[in-house]
């Protein structure tokens, strides 16, 4: 079997690289980006959610959000319905960046798929959205205290 795993963690780890190198001038630090980009495409979203959409666990996304918070990128607003619920949204600062970071994505999206047809894109994402779906069974499984059989 052909260790696709491999690759595409390669091309995430690498990807990840170059947005951290990008990124610094902005002051977001190792994977802060993928939350200011989340909470500005979902504004109002619960760290919960965010997490999820992640895949990361909630100690992490606090974490992350923290800092989000501390540079003034991010904001918790209490739902007007629940006090206990506290959304997330971006700062004036945080949709400054925004446009930036999307950039940089669409850039590599183009540079990554460089030389393939609309149909073998197409193709592609299908393919990876369906490896993603595999993969999330086993992520809620395991989130829930679970053990997989090898």
């Amino acid at each position: 079997m052909k260790e696709i795993l491999r690759e595409i963690g390669m091309i995430a780890r690498a990807l990840d690289s170059i947005s951290n190198i990008e990124f610094k001038e902005y002051d977001l630090t190792k994977g802060q980006y993928l939350y200011l980009v989340r909470i500005c495409e979902n504004a109002g979203i619960i760290q919960e959610k965010l997490a999820e959409m992640i895949k990361v666990d909630r100690t992490t996304a606090a974490r992350a959000i923290k800092k989000l918070e501390m540079s003034g990128l991010i904001e918790k607003k209490h739902d007007e319905h629940n006090k206990k619920i506290r959304k997330l949204f971006p700062t004036e600062k945080g949709k400054n960046i925004y446009p930036f970071i999307k950039r940089e994505n669409d850039y590599s999206d183009r540079t990554a798929l460089t030389g393939f047809s609309e149909n073998e894109i197409e193709t592609l994402f299908n393919f990876l959205q369906r490896v993603r779906r595999n993969v999330e069974k086993d992520w809620e499984f395991v989130k829930k205290g679970n053990k997989r059989n090898y």
